[in-house]
C-alpha cells in the first residue's frame, strides 16, 4: 500500500474507533441513569389544609408537622361545606364580593374579610368575615370563614396548589389532629361528677355553698 495513503487511512480509523467508543459510553450508562431517574421521588405536595366540620376547625399541615390550628365556621344546614379532597386555585387579597347582583367592595363591611383562598369546586372558598362571632358555629353559605388574625397568618402559608381536606364526620385523622369533641370531654365530666356525687354531697354539709354567679 502507498505509505501516503496508509498515513491518510489509519488516523480516520482511529477516529471511527474513539467516535464508537464515545457513543457507547452513553449508551452503557443509559439504564443506570434511568434507573436512578425512576429511583427519584417525585415532588410531592407537603402542604395540607385539613377542615374538620365536625370540629369546626382547621389545621394547617406541613411535612407531616402540625403548624397551626384555628376554629372556623362551616356551612349551616341549609347550605352544607362540600366535603372531599380540593385544591387551593387562586389566593385575593382584598377581594371584592359578589352574591347575586349584590356587590360589596374591600373594607370592613365585606362578608369575605380581607383575603379569599379560592378552591377548586367553584364558589368556594376560606376567607374571613364581617361577623366574626359566626367563627366556631355552622353559620356560612358553606365556605369556611376565620377570623381575621387567623386568616391573615393561614394566607401568608398557603400557595395555589397547596391540598385542601375538608371532612365531614370524624375520622382518625381528625382525632388526632383535633383530640376528642367537646361533647364527649362534657359526658366525661358528667360521669365523674355523678360517680363523685356522695362525696361532693359530704361537702356541701360541711361547708355553705358558694353563691351563684350571673
Amino acid at each position: 500500500m502507498n505509505s501516503r495513503v496508509q498515513a491518510t487511512i489509519l488516523p480516520a480509523i482511529s477516529f471511527l474507533v474513539l467516535f464508537a467508543s464515545a457513543l457507547a459510553v452513553p449508551a452503557q450508562n443509559a439504564p443506570a441513569a434511568a434507573m436512578l431517574k425512576a429511583a427519584a421521588p417525585p415532588p410531592a405536595n407537603s402542604r395540607v389544609i385539613v377542615v374538620s366540620l365536625e370540629d369546626r376547625r382547621l389545621a394547617l399541615v406541613e411535612d407531616g408537622v402540625v403548624k397551626a390550628v384555628y376554629p372556623v365556621a362551616v356551612g349551616k344546614t341549609s347550605t352544607p361545606s362540600p366535603t372531599g379532597t380540593f385544591t387551593v386555585v387562586d389566593r385575593v387579597t382584598n377581594p371584592t364580593y359578589y352574591h347575586h347582583g349584590k356587590v360589596v367592595p374591600a373594607g370592613p363591611e365585606n362578608p369575605v374579610g380581607n383575603r379569599w383562598i379560592g378552591l377548586s369546586v367553584s364558589g368556594y372558598g376560606i376567607h374571613g368575615t364581617n361577623e366574626p362571632r359566626s367563627v366556631g358555629r355552622a353559620a356560612s353559605h358553606g365556605c369556611i370563614r376565620l377570623g381575621r388574625r387567623d386568616l391573615e397568618q393561614l394566607f401568608a402559608q398557603v400557595r395555589v396548589g397547596d391540598t385542601v381536606e375538608i371532612v365531614g364526620e370524624r375520622d382518625a385523622q381528625t382525632v388526632a389532629l383535633f383530640g376528642q369533641p367537646a361533647l364527649l370531654h362534657s359526658s366525661a365530666a358528667a360521669m365523674l361528677t355523678a360517680a363523685n356525687a356522695p362525696e361532693a354531697a359530704a361537702a356541701q354539709t360541711a361547708e355553705p355553698a358558694a353563691p351563684a354567679s350571673r
